[in-house]
Order: structure tokens, then sequence, then C-alpha cells
């Protein structure tokens, strides 16, 4: 089975899959917004909504899924509010057909909103009790946040791909090299912890009057500041007054040390670099093509050989501090 081989994943397939576990969807399947993995919600004959997600072949081992699930339930036995996988017989993660599953409960909810201090003050008490928890010991499974993966395999992954025009290959290689350099030189990290690794406002939701923390489908070890600094957008006086405001909240729960606040624009460029190589490293998926085809064209090149160039002037000046 490829790392693409989700051409067998047939309607039929995933309804035999879901009820191989003894739950019998009675609505159809509606796919949800997730491409990495494939995602359905649906209702099932008990009237209760579910969604099940299937993992991609070959991305995860069972010990690395395994851990994942096994951190959401510790994470609401502590009573930090994430969605968490359906137990069956004391096991999490399915099998059908040579595809891995997971059934979860239908959450819903409105979205976050990143420019609302209030919310910000509250999802950051959220990452303190997330991250009080996590410090007690590490993943002995999950990949860390690194710039092997992150700078160096997703820049190969970038250069072999066929997206990028021959045209720009020698400006875009050039300035994607210097900003990697620089990244690497910077990224020092003394202590990390269990984290969320994909903390955005796209997996927060607020429900029932209280934020809901879902898809913990890239927790990894890292610097706590990967659970925050994703928060963070426009100017720096802005970015500033949300950090004071996130830090508010966390430091109710959680300490964090201020050193890391260094590593806030390499975080950066590693996610800028690290996104465009998971769009080349899946090219071949038919998915991505289909709802990523501004990948090809020559003006997104155009406009990362200047994100880049931004990033690395962004790298040079001197970490973020708290609003006075």
């Amino acid at each position: 089975m490829s790392d693409f081989s989700y051409q067998n994943l047939t309607p039929d397939l995933i309804l035999d899959a879901i009820e191989s576990i003894g739950v019998y969807p009675e609505s159809g399947l509606l796919p949800l917004n997730s491409y990495e993995n494939r995602v359905y919600q649906f209702r099932s004959d008990d009237a209760k909504r579910y969604v099940v997600k299937f993992y991609r072949p070959h991305r995860w081992s069972d010990e690395q899924i395994k851990e994942e699930h096994a951190f959401s339930f510790e994470l609401a036995e502590s009573e930090v509010p994430v969605v968490c996988p359906i137990k069956q017989d004391n096991t999490s993660l399915f099998e059908h057909h040579g595809y891995r599953f997971a059934l979860f409960p239908s959450v819903g909810g409105r979205q976050f909103e990143m420019d609302n201090l209030d919310q910000l003050e509250v999802l950051g008490r959220y990452i303190g009790r997330l991250h009080s928890v996590s410090k007690k010991y590490d993943f002995k499974h999950r990949p860390s946040v690194d710039t092997d993966s992150f700078l160096r395999q997703a820049s190969q992954d970038i250069l072999a791909c066929e997206c990028l025009p021959q045209t720009l290959h020698l400006a875009f290689s050039t300035v994607l090299e210097q900003v990697v350099k620089k990244t690497e030189e910077k990224f020092t990290v003394n202590d990390t912890i269990r984290l969320h690794g994909d903390c955005h406002a796209g997996n927060i939701l607020w429900s029932q009057e209280q934020l809901m923390i879902v898809d913990l489908d890239d927790c990894r070890q890292g610097p706590a500041i990967q659970d925050l600094w994703m928060m963070l957008n426009g100017d720096r006086q802005n970015q500033a007054l949300q950090l004071d405001t996130l830090l508010g909240g966390y430091e109710e729960f959680s300490d964090l040390d201020m050193t890391q606040l260094q590593l806030i624009e390499p975080l950066r460029a590693m996610r800028m670099i690290h996104y465009m190589g998971w769009l080349a490293k899946r090219w071949q998926d038919p998915a991505f093509p289909r709802n990523f085809s501004w990948f090809s064209t020559d003006k997104y090149w155009e406009q990362q050989i200047l994100a880049l160039k931004e990033q690395l002037a962004a790298l040079d000046e001197p970490a973020l501090t708290i609003y006075p």
C-alpha cells in the first residue's frame, strides 16, 4: 500500500469498517476538511453523531497513533477539554482491510476568534492546563519539532517537486537555503514537552460555552512556545499585546521559559517550509492537485520567494517582548 493509496477506500469499505465495530450509520457520509487523513461525519442508528478518521497509510506507526490517543485520554482525565477517540474493548485504534481508523464523537461549535482578547486569555488558560499535564513525562514514539524534518527533509521535497518552475528554481532555492541556514542557527532548544503540535484557530472550537481542543494528529515533542505562537498575528505591537494576553491565562497553570520567545521566528520559518514540503510530498495524491491547484502556478512561487526574503529579515529582528 503506497502513501497515497486511498483509492480503495470506497464508501462501501468505509461503511463496512464502521459497522465492523458495532456502529451502524443511518445518514450519509459527510467528508470533512482534512487532506492528510480521510475524515467523515455521520449519524448512527442510535441518533448519535460521530466522526470517523482513516489514517493515511504509513504516516504513523501503530505505537505513534496509540500514544496520541493515550495523550488525549490523559488530558481528558485531567479535565482538559479535548476530543478523545471512542474506546471499544479497551482499544481506540481499529483496522479494516489494511486501513487503520478511529471513531470520535462529533463536536459542534463556533470558530475561535483570534482577534478576540477575551477568548485569547481563555485559550491561554487551556493551553496552560494542557502543558501542566504534558510536562509529566515525554513521548516515547511521537516525533519532535526539529530542523531536520521541518527544514532539510522538507527542502528536499520542495526542490524535487515538479511544481517548482525551472525559471524560478535558482531564485527560490537560493533564498530557501539562506532561511534554512539562519533558522538552524537560531533554533536552539533546551527543554521540550509533549505538545498539541498544530495549535491554530482551526483546531479550536467554542462548544457548549467552553473552548474545545480538537485534532491531536500532529502531537509531538517540542518547545512549549510552539503551542502559543500561531495565535499571534499582525504587526509587532499587536503580537506583543496578544502574547501578553495569552500568557496572562497560561501562567495561571504553567510556567513558560521566556527565552523561548526567541524561537517564534525560527518556528515560523520552519512552519512555512514544512507546509510547502508537505504539499510537495503529497502532490501525487489526487486530492492535492484538485484542492491546491495554485501550488503549481508561477505566481505562488514568486510570492514564496518574497515571503522567504521577508522571513529571513525577521529572523534577525530582536525577539518579541511582552506588551508593556
